[in-house]
């Protein structure tokens, strides 16, 4: 072997050296690295992946949702407490001679914010002492100081009020139409403030009061359940506006029940018991 072959062997051997020199540095790493790969593929393995949400899933969960939703509530039950603070039970109590006394109840409505109470004037006619009782449990006596005998409307003013007193909202009968929805909230029997609804029925109708010969044109006809105590009490459309004041119901029998048709004075011309003009 010559210089130059022996000093290419050298050179050779150098690299190699080099190269295993490398190897052994690079080889921890390498360990590393296969390591963790190993660890992933037992993960994927063992662990349990959660299941992917199909177009189906995602339905159901959206449709359970909606069927556990509040519903809004239905428009009676917010008529009912928009009138319910102006909502007046009226008793009264007629003395005869003989000592003896009728007693009777019916209801009104606040329409002002001077406390004065419409209401029909058949509740409140002949009594001796009328009694009034207010949303807020406030109790006094009551005085009648304006009658419309015509239309079988009266106005009452009560001695002694609450310091602060909820006048209902007065609607417009006059915007209204057959089928439109009615609600009535008043005493029947004496149930304080119970509520019944129905539609209105017809417009323009004349009602002849039992007993009186009374012919009152223009009422307002409903088929909401009016009884014994309804009288007087307000006719309110869905806002919860007063449009009229119950008067009284038609029975072909002797009987005071309803039967399916009652009658109200227009608020609009209900307020001329006050001194109002009709609006």
């Amino acid at each position: 072997m010559n210089e130059s072959s022996a000093s290419k062997m050298d050179v050779w051997k150098g690299r190699m050296r080099e190269v295993i020199a490398r190897l052994r540095r690079g080889l921890p790493f390498a360990s590393g690295v296969f390591g963790a790969l190993l660890v992933l593929f037992f993960y994927n393995l063992l662990i349990v992946k959660p299941n992917q949400l199909t177009v189906e899933d995602v339905n159901a969960s959206v449709a359970m949702v909606m069927a556990s939703a509040t519903p809004a509530s239905a428009y009676s039950a917010q008529v009912y407490q928009i009138i319910q603070p102006s909502l007046i039970l009226i008793q009264v109590e007629e003395k005869h001679k003989d000592a003896k006394s009728d007693f009777g109840l019916g209801s009104g409505v606040v329409v002002d914010s001077f406390g004065n109470i419409l209401t029909s004037l058949h509740v409140v006619k002949d009594a001796s002492v009328i009694m009034v009782t207010f949303a807020d449990g406030t109790q006094s006596q009551a005085a009648i100081v304006s009658e419309m005998p015509e239309r079988d409307i009266a106005v009452l003013q009560a001695y002694d009020t609450p310091l602060s007193v909820v006048p209902a909202v007065l609607g417009n009968p006059n915007s209204m139409n057959v089928g439109d929805e009615a609600f009535v909230v008043g005493n029947p029997f004496g149930l304080y403030s119970s509520m019944s609804s129905g539609v209105i029925s017809g417009f323009d109708r004349v009602f002849q009061m039992e007993g009186t010969g009374l012919e009152i044109p223009g009422m307002i006809q409903i088929d909401a359940a009016v009884n014994p105590g309804n009288s007087g009490g307000p006719l309110l459309n869905r806002n919860g506006h007063v449009i009229g004041i119950i008067t009284g119901i038609v029975n072909p029998t002797d009987e005071s029940f309803f039967v399916g048709i009652g009658f109200a004075v227009p608020i609009t011309v209900a307020v001329g018991g006050m001194g109002s003009p009709p609006y």
